[in-house]
């Protein structure tokens, strides 16, 4: 199985660059891993919230694969613990999953068209986060579920 992390837009925070890069680097040691950006949509500062969404979910399709299970990590997704998420990819691991995408949104999230293409949605908490900050905690979280699932002594109950 691989598994990629889809983001929109680049970071312009080098301290958290940095840290997502730490965690991508340790969790291509269990797996085969992937992080792309999206590029952000030129001229957005011309565009209404929903014409930004609708461009860069327009991209965000277009870089998908016919054999992507998308998961959308969203506000009001399935909350798991992290032993629960660490099930979770582990069932993925063991079923025909081929190709496993978790996307994080731009600022204003998702259309439509991409909630119809997605198999699920997933959130980390009831509180809100940036965007960018979502890409640490999801690839710290990816770290954090090999570890369980490999018995590795990260993660204390």
């Amino acid at each position: 199985m691989k598994i990629t992390l889809l983001a929109i837009g680049k970071t312009n925070q080098a301290w958290l660059e940095e840290a997502v890069n730490e965690y991508i680097k340790r969790v291509k040691r269990y797996i085969t891993f992937d992080f792309k950006i999206i590029l952000d949509v030129r001229n957005a500062k011309n565009l209404s919230e929903e014409q930004l969404k609708e461009k860069e979910s327009e991209l965000l399709l277009a870089s998908l694969l016919d054999v992507d299970e998308l998961f959308l990590l969203d506000e009001k997704g399935r909350q798991y613990s992290s032993e629960e998420f660490a099930g979770f990819i582990e069932k993925k691991m063991l079923t025909s999953t081929k190709s496993l995408v978790f996307c994080i949104g731009g600022a204003y999230g998702f259309s439509g068209s991409v909630y119809k293409r997605a198999v699920g949605k997933i959130s980390f908490s009831k509180m809100t986060f940036s965007h960018q900050m979502v890409r640490l905690i999801a690839t710290e979280q990816l770290y954090r579920a090999f570890s369980i699932i490999k018995n590795e002594p990260y993660h204390h109950k």
